[in-house]
């Protein structure tokens, strides 16, 4: 089963103290006075900004920091929905996709590294889920909530997976594609249904990729074989005219094509993902939607 470590109610006390002093005081002491109980917490936000030669303080200065007063009613609200949904969709998620493993679900106000972050505390895998960042997302109802649950703890089944059978996770646009992809079909497998948590901050999103389905397909290829990075179709401060998160769209319509020929567990443990996953791009750039 999965263990929940909600420090809502810490950053809270915290904020009660600290909304009217300046952003800089702010960030110190999100980082020294709410985050400090949480050390293996804050480092691995700090480490993350820092593997991408990026400074924290000021992402957390330009990107966080300035919203929070404004978020705090969407953030009580996602808080809300986790504490309701995040055991009884992992334990869906267990049944889903036969998998036993136990996990944490970790409940806190981050610095933007992700809305949910599938990876390890305490030496378990663990689920983040920052409420800022989904509340900035626009994701705080249950609808939104139930599905990055189930998104994020198809990736924590995958990395195990993985692991399990010997295959290192990869990198690049390829990886990225299969493994957003991945985890993104499989959210539809836990809830029965197909899990958009994207729409519910933009209601008219899956209808637009659907339009520019082929669009989409052409672009990435053209940005991966210019070297150019894809961020644009993945992450919630990026875009791609006008829409976040096209990525994960996409890499659940190659990952719907790669079902047909393959089993679940097959395409988990794929090795030369660019080889499965470009074929079918090219196949929908060339399909008349």
């Amino acid at each position: 089963m999965g263990e929940l470590v909600d420090t809502f109610p810490a950053f809270l006390a915290w904020w009660a103290q600290a909304r009217h002093r300046p952003i800089d005081d702010q960030i110190e002491g999100w980082a020294t006075r709410y985050m400090a109980q949480w050390p293996e917490l804050l480092a691995r936000q700090i480490e993350d900004y820092a593997a991408q030669d990026l400074d924290w303080r000021q992402v957390a200065r330009e990107k966080v920091f300035p919203y929070l007063a404004d978020r705090l009613p969407a953030m009580d609200e996602a808080h809300h929905n986790l504490l309701d949904l995040g055991l009884p969709v992992y334990s869906k998620a267990q049944q889903a996709l036969a998998f036993d493993g136990d996990a944490i679900l970790v409940l806190y106000v981050g610095i933007g590294c992700g809305a949910g972050w599938a990876t390890s505390f305490r030496g378990l895998p663990a689920i983040l889920f920052d409420l800022e960042a989904i509340a900035g997302c626009g994701w705080s109802g249950p609808v939104a909530i139930a599905g990055l649950i189930a998104h994020e703890t198809a990736h924590l089944v995958h990395h195990h997976r993985r692991l399990q059978g010997g295959k290192p996770a990869g990198s690049g646009p390829w990886w990225q594609l299969y493994e957003e992809g991945f985890a993104q079909y499989c959210a539809g497998l836990i809830l029965g249904q197909q899990a958009w948590h994207q729409m519910s901050g933009d209601e008219g999103w899956l209808d637009w990729c659907r339009r520019h389905r082929a669009w989409l397909a052409a672009e990435f290829l053209r940005m991966a074989d210019a070297g150019d990075p894809v961020s644009p179709f993945f992450g919630s401060w990026f875009e791609i005219c006008g829409r976040s998160e096209t990525g994960y769209f996409l890499g659940h319509e190659v990952m719907k094509e790669l079902r047909k020929r393959f089993s679940l567990d097959e395409i988990a443990l794929l090795e030369n993902v660019e080889s499965c996953c470009r074929p079918v791009l090219e196949q929908i750039c060339n399909r008349k939607e």
